[in-house]
């Protein structure tokens, strides 16, 4: 199997729409999508069809129970957690091949405890001060598509 050129956390995402497309992203750059529960939506047939994720099938998907889960199974891996208000931005980060991002859920973000014990690793988009946060799939998009131009390709 080939290794993935990214992955991409979704922690307990809320909104089965806005993981379909981001799970349509990640296929379509070569990132393993990693998903922690619990999720606001089933991962079965028909509700992944009626979500608009009718391509899962082409997914490299994880669902795991916690954030440790994914550390454990990317040791060595940089990883990079998108949360607004952050100490650096976007473009701030270094990508590479096998780099780790990771997002909150639509309704909470990130934990205050990752927030905390991430810090170092803490980037954000920019925005005005009128917009308290962005889609979390334009975000997702947004952050892949910039590892991308640094990375210089897809995935194969």
């Amino acid at each position: 199997m080939i290794a993935p050129l990214l992955h991409v956390v979704l922690y307990q995402p809320d909104i089965p729409q806005n993981t379909g497309n981001i799970g349509r992203t990640c296929v379509a750059v070569g990132a393993r999508l990693w998903l922690i529960r619990p999720l606001g939506f089933v991962l079965d047939a028909r509700h992944l069809k009626r979500a608009g994720m009718d391509y899962w099938p082409m997914l490299d998907y994880v669902v795991v129970d916690s954030l440790n889960d994914v550390r454990e199974q990317l040791p060595g891996h940089d990883f990079w957690y998108v949360e607004n208000p952050a100490p650096r931005r976007i473009w701030e980060a270094e990508f590479k091949p096998g780099s780790v991002l990771v997002f909150g859920s639509e309704s909470r973000g990130l934990p205050p405890a990752v927030i905390e014990e991430c810090r170092g690793q803490m980037i954000d988009l920019p925005m005005r001060p009128e917009v308290r946060s962005l889609n979390l799939a334009s975000t997702v998009n947004t952050a892949v598509y910039e590892a991308i131009r640094q990375i210089g390709h897809v995935g194969l």
